[in-house]
């Protein structure tokens, strides 16, 4: 068996380690991580499409609203 001198430094340190890492890893918040981890995110892989363009109604088009208004 590991003797607690030697497992709770252990695990002090690994708990350390994983928090490290954890701070330079912020990849599922859309940030991009630094170079040893980072890769692209997908939206940075896709090109951006224009927004569509806007469709232009004819006055014959639009709705006649029966009424005195």
């Amino acid at each position: 068996m590991l003797p607690d001198r030697v497992f709770y430094p252990l695990a002090a340190l690994l708990a350390v380690a994983l928090i490290a890492l954890a701070s330079v890893y912020p990849q599922g918040q859309g940030a991009r991580s630094p170079k040893p981890f980072g890769h692209a995110t997908w939206m940075e892989t896709r090109p951006k499409k224009p927004p569509p363009a806007a469709k232009v109604v004819a006055p014959s088009d639009k709705a006649q609203l029966k009424g005195p208004y």
